[in-house]
């Protein structure tokens, strides 16, 4: 009974291990392009900002109000933040299956 036991457990051992590596590489390839996209979204964040408070002043404040919310959407507050923690979910979803396959 033990020696079956010990199998299946080295199986599912086994089984898991390329989910954890492939979930492992996924998430960092995902934090790396996040840390390279905040970046350029920043800057693009902030050229989009000041030219939506330029068309607020002289154009059109609804115009201007567009821009601003496209602006905080770009930056690194808006969509990259949600898909860093999109992104967390899958990391806890990696450790869940390696506390719950390796102990």
């Amino acid at each position: 009974m033990r020696a079956v036991l010990f199998v299946l457990k080295l199986g599912l051992k086994i089984l898991a291990a390329p989910v954890v590596l492939a979930l492992m590489l996924f998430t960092w390839l995902c934090f790396g392009l996040l840390y390279v996209s905040s970046f350029i979204f920043g800057l693009a964040s902030t050229v989009v900002a000041l030219l939506g408070v330029a068309v607020l002043v002289t154009y059109s404040p609804q115009n201007g109000v567009i821009l601003l919310v496209i602006a905080f959407l770009v930056s690194p507050l808006g969509l990259p933040m949600a898909a860093a923690w999109l992104v967390s979910k899958v990391q806890d979803l990696r450790y869940m299956i390696q506390d719950a396959v390796y102990g």
